[in-house]
């Protein structure tokens, strides 16, 4: 994803100059913005993310360490738990390093 959006999407508003986005929609516009890339085309593989120094969650780390990159350019987080939750829930309980949802959670 362009590093754009994830500056869009992690940064904090100036409380006197406009109201704070809640964490469930930057997650909900997370996942929207990825699907609409992946309809683009495959997304960079994660082993390709890790060495350009992008942190991965230990999910992300352990298809990063399979041989196939058609595995590892999809997006693990259609299927993780973290995300469900914190589209779901405000400021939703999750603690994993490197997870850009935990990020939008103020974790």
């Amino acid at each position: 994803m362009d590093d754009k959006w994830d500056e869009l999407l992690t940064a904090s508003a100036d409380a006197s100059s406009a109201p704070a986005v809640s964490s469930r929609l930057k997650s909900r516009l997370l996942s929207q913005l990825v699907r609409l890339e992946q309809a683009q085309g495959p997304l960079r593989i994660l082993s390709d993310n890790k060495m350009l120094g992008d942190t991965l969650c230990v999910f992300e780390e352990i298809i990063a360490a399979m041989p196939s990159s058609d595995l590892q350019s999809r997006y693990p987080c259609n299927v993780c738990h973290a995300r469900v939750a914190a589209e779901r829930v405000e400021n939703a309980p999750i603690y994993w390093p490197g997870c850009p949802y935990a990020r939008y959670c103020g974790h």
